[in-house]
């Protein structure tokens, strides 16, 4: 079975406040886009895996797609064979779009189908929460209100993506979750207020620019200052609505359909992916 796992962006994002266990809660909205990964699992004699494409640098035991095949084993037991496991990835790493509980999320997934192993989605939703914080979300796959730590996930009923073009941005340096956190403080510590994200964005999307925001934007813009630029170039290209997504790297900008997108193509940029949607 051969599959494609896409990635996704935060339509804002909230972070709340730091919770006693070490984690954030925080609050967003996950919407799924067509930049994907591809998957191949194959039932096998043997285990083995291999990864193509863009490089991880990292031993297979620990690609998350293995991850997810071995907590399956330990849920199956003897009910789930070995497999050989073929991914190609294309979504960036350490960006922002999730594109490792993408490719976890639709392992569970496949793995379930392949073998006729009886998991329902929210089983499933358990499972990939412990891989990571937003796995989850890839397992319906649909666009979601987050909270928790963004394992909670609420359907939001429409796509506020569509009918834009949407493009991302990708720079050639990426930034890590951790550090992202190191450097956010919660909207509890300020006396911020928390508005409904789903409110929020049920509203025009040129309204979005001064009531939809992303907390971790301010930290990182400080380590990383010339990630900021990205963000001016998308709004001077006319997007109505430009953010970073997660904690980033990658910036997107949300414009007409028909728009005539120029951004220049700098020695920041690692890589320009423009959507339909």
């Amino acid at each position: 079975m051969i599959t494609n796992p896409n990635c996704k962006i935060n339509l804002g994002l909230q972070v709340v406040r730091r919770r006693d266990d070490g984690y954030h809660d925080l609050q967003t909205v996950f919407v799924p886009v067509p930049l994907c990964d591809k998957l191949e699992i194959i039932p096998s004699e043997r285990f083995s895996f291999a990864q193509t494409g863009i490089d991880i640098c990292c031993n297979p035991e620990d690609n998350i797609v293995v991850k997810a095949f071995r907590l399956m084993q330990r849920e199956c037991g003897s009910r789930l064979p070995n497999v050989e496991i073929n991914l190609h990835k294309n979504i960036p790493f350490g960006a922002g779009l999730g594109g490792g509980s993408s490719d976890a999320a639709f392992a569970l997934r496949m793995l379930n189908d392949i073998f006729d192993l009886g998991f329902d989605s929210g089983r499933l939703c358990l499972l990939a929460s412990k891989l990571g914080a937003d796995c989850a979300f890839f397992i319906d796959n649909v666009p979601a209100y987050a909270t928790g730590i963004g394992d909670k996930l609420t359907p939001l009923g429409f796509n506020p993506l569509e009918g834009y073009k949407l493009v991302l941005v990708k720079p050639g340096e990426s930034v890590s979750t951790a550090e992202a956190y190191r450097g956010v403080t919660p909207r509890e510590k300020q006396n911020k207020p928390c508005p409904d994200l789903s409110l929020l964005l049920a509203q025009p999307v040129g309204s979005w620019k001064d009531t939809v925001a992303n907390d971790f934007e301010s930290s990182v813009f400080k380590s990383h200052p010339q990630l900021s630029t990205l963000k001016t170039d998308l709004y001077t290209a006319g997007a109505l609505y430009a953010s970073m997504s997660g904690s980033g790297s990658t910036f997107y900008g949300l414009f007409e359909k028909n728009a005539n997108v120029n951004i220049v193509h700098n020695n920041n940029i690692e890589n320009i992916y423009t959507f339909n949607l």
